[in-house]
């Protein structure tokens, strides 16, 4: 059955390829971007910003004015940070909150009305590995990922009445531009900089373990299975072993042993 989904961020990674994807399987598609672009066939482009809520609200109005519905929202638009808690600009801070998790919060809300009267549909919410566990020098991405699951868990209970259904993905790593766009949004460093040589070392780390990610293709093919699917699992976590194990450990493990587990995976030294 042709459903109407409306994609947010699909300039590149997991939006592109997943909007691609949708629309090769007959689905009526919408991707929003901040920048006009040439998309994929079949694929209409709306221009939006999440930190902008008019172009939140007239880029919602246009799906519904061309569709009269919306089946699918995903979630998928955001940013990425680095660096020290202490010492991330307050910019960078507020504008990851905006992106990614306040800007979600103000597509979510213009379009469940319109799934509400509607009798339904399906919100899939992009998190990550990093929304289930703290990760050193992206503490704030972390953090609007932890938001991300808190809303996604609320919002499950309260739209459950309106037939609406409510998935979130846990990604892994992929390999997709963060790396690249994360370098704009870095906490400086100089000589002084007490944080600098352990910031420089778990980057490194950080950005070699995107590089050797997973294509978005296939995150992209368990999103369509997800929006195709009557009976979708609340939770989906798309990584490697070694990912998936991490997040089980989390669960099982003293708190002070997988956080030195952790670290070590970052090169951070820890005292017991």
């Amino acid at each position: 059955m042709k459903k109407v989904v409306l994609i947010t961020g699909i300039s590149s990674g997991f939006g592109k390829q997943t909007a691609r994807l949708l629309s090769q399987m007959g689905h009526s598609v919408y991707g929003t971007v901040r920048k006009s672009i040439q998309a994929d066939p079949g694929v209409n482009v709306l221009i939006m910003d999440l930190t902008d809520h008019k172009s939140i609200r007239e880029a919602v109005r246009t799906v519904v004015e061309k569709e009269g519905r919306i089946d699918v929202l995903i979630n998928n638009a955001g940013m990425h940070t680095g660096g020290p808690v202490e010492t991330l600009p307050s910019e960078f801070l507020r504008l990851q909150m905006e992106t990614s998790f306040l800007g979600m919060v103000h597509v979510t809300r213009e379009v469940l009305p319109v799934m509400r009267s509607n009798n339904g549909g399906r919100i899939i919410n992009i998190s990550s590995i990093g929304g289930l566990m703290g990760l050193p020098f992206q503490g704030f991405y972390s953090a609007s990922k932890f938001a991300v699951e808190g809303f996604s868990e609320a919002l499950r209970m309260e739209t459950a009445g309106f037939n609406i259904r409510v998935v979130v993905i846990n990604p892994g790593d992929f390999h997709t531009n963060n790396s690249l766009n994360r370098r704009s949004y870095l906490a400086p460093s100089g000589p002084e900089d007490p944080y600098a040589a352990q910031f420089k070392k778990s980057l490194a780390i950080i950005e070699h373990d995107e590089g050797k990610g997973w294509d978005p293709a296939l995150l992209a093919k368990t999103l369509a299975r997800i929006v195709e699917c009557a009976n979708p699992r609340q939770r989906y976590i798309v990584g490697s072993f070694d990912q998936k194990l991490a997040v089980l450990l989390k669960k099982v493990l003293p708190g002070r042993l997988f956080r030195m587990i952790l670290a070590g995976h970052y090169g951070l030294r820890q005292k017991p």
